[in-house]
This record gives structure tokens, sequence and C-alpha cells, in this order.
């Protein structure tokens, strides 16, 4: 595996009011997205070797729940009923297989969760925090579940917002509810398509968090922060 500095600097400016974050890839692992995750399971699992041929049937069951699943579904039910539906498609039959995929997601994604939290308790004395996430609706109870719900002022759910980022209007719906400017806000996220280019088109700072393998390009923008570990971020902000 590479070796990555600990993170890139960004041009100095008055530190934030407000930290805004995303959730899948960002709190519950760093910078792998919840498809990167599970595809990496699934073809340890001897279940699939391509991502040309995983790809089609996680974004198929990933859009089935959008909106779909009650708003008090625990985060372990929400993985679980992912997990069955790409199962399905992938004509799984052993139900051990599947119980075992989703067991090991939910395990790590749990641990970084359990990880981050005294960082999000450090971050929160210090400055208004947000959370903005594409998520099926059910954010919030999700939050509760794995104990953070507490750290944010404000935590915005995509289908609860009828809003999906890249769009600018989700991170202002947040930024409102905190009562923050965006030029006095920084995003922490790592997709570069949803995150960066949502912060981006507001002129709110970001930092991008981003997994092995490292981007052949670098950051999204010349001169943006690019971290590889959450924990990283604090000495970016302070």
């Amino acid at each position: 595996m590479a070796s990555y500095p600990r993170a890139t600097p960004r041009p100095s400016r008055p530190g934030p009011k407000s930290v805004l974050l995303d959730f899948g890839g960002t709190l519950d692992a760093d910078g792998l997205s919840w498809k990167e995750r599970f595809f990496r399971l699934w073809r340890e699992a001897g279940v699939v070797s391509a991502r040309e041929e995983f790809d089609p049937v996680f974004y198929a069951a990933d859009d089935s729940l959008v909106g779909t699943i009650p708003r008090a579904l625990s985060f372990a039910d929400t993985v679980e009923r992912l997990t069955i539906l790409v199962a399905a498609a992938l004509q799984v039959r052993d139900d051990r297989i599947t119980a075992r995929v989703a067991g090991r997601f939910l395990e790590d994604a749990e641990g970084h969760l359990r990880r981050n939290a005294p960082l999000l308790a450090r971050l929160s004395r210090r400055y208004r925090l947000g959370l903005v996430s594409n998520f099926y609706g059910n954010l919030e109870t999700v939050c509760h579940n794995t104990a953070i719900q507490s750290f944010f002022g404000v935590i915005v759910d995509s289908v609860q917002a009828g809003l999906t980022k890249p769009d600018p209007r989700i991170f202002l719906r947040a930024l409102d509810e905190l009562g923050v400017a965006p030029a006095d806000a920084t995003f922490v996220g790592d997709s570069a398509t949803r995150d960066m280019a949502g912060a981006r088109a507001l002129g709110m700072r970001h930092i991008w968090l981003t997994g092995d393998p490292a981007p052949p390009d670098g950051p999204c923008c010349p001169g943006d922060a690019m971290i590889h570990s959450l924990e990283d971020v604090e000495e970016l902000l302070f």
C-alpha cells in the first residue's frame, strides 16, 4: 500500500465557524464509498471479480432503497436490506455469505464511527457541526443508533430535504439552520462529484477525504486540501 503525507496544505485563510460533513464514506470510512467497500467484500467472498459487473447491480439496489424505507429503520437493518438486494441480483443463494458480507460491512463502519466520535466531540466544541448526506430517508435514526447524533446542530438527509448533492441548495439548507454563510464554512467529504463539486459551487472551502488508491490527478481544485484519514482534518481546521 502506498504511503501518504498526513494532509496536503491549503492556503492560509481565517478558520471556519462551521464544519459540514458527509456520512457514508466520510464518517464511517476513510474515503471509501459504500459501493467500493461492498465490492471488495463480495470479491473477497468469491462472488464477483469485476467492477463493471458489480457497479450497475449496486446502483440499482441502492436506488431502490432511496425514499422507500421507514425513517426509523436502524443502521443494521439498512445495511442488511441493501446487502440482500445486491445478493439477489448477483444470484447468491447461500444466506451465510450474504450475512457475512453485511456483518463485515457493519462492523467496519461502526468501528470507524466509534473511532471518529472523540474527534466529532472536539470539533463540536469549537465549530457548529452539520451533516449533509445523500441517504435513504433515515439518517437521523442511523446517527442515533451510532451515537453521533448529539454532535450535530443539523442533519440533512437528501430524501427528507427533497434535494441531493451536488445541488448547492442542500448545503445551504444546513448552513441556514446553523446560521452560517458559505464563506464561513468548510465541507468535508469523500466524493469529488457530489461533495467537492457542491461545496465549490457555493464558494465554500472543501476538504477531500480520499482513500486508497489515491486519485491520480490529486485534489479536484488546485490548492485544495486532501486527506486520507478523517483524523487528519483537525490540523487543517485549527
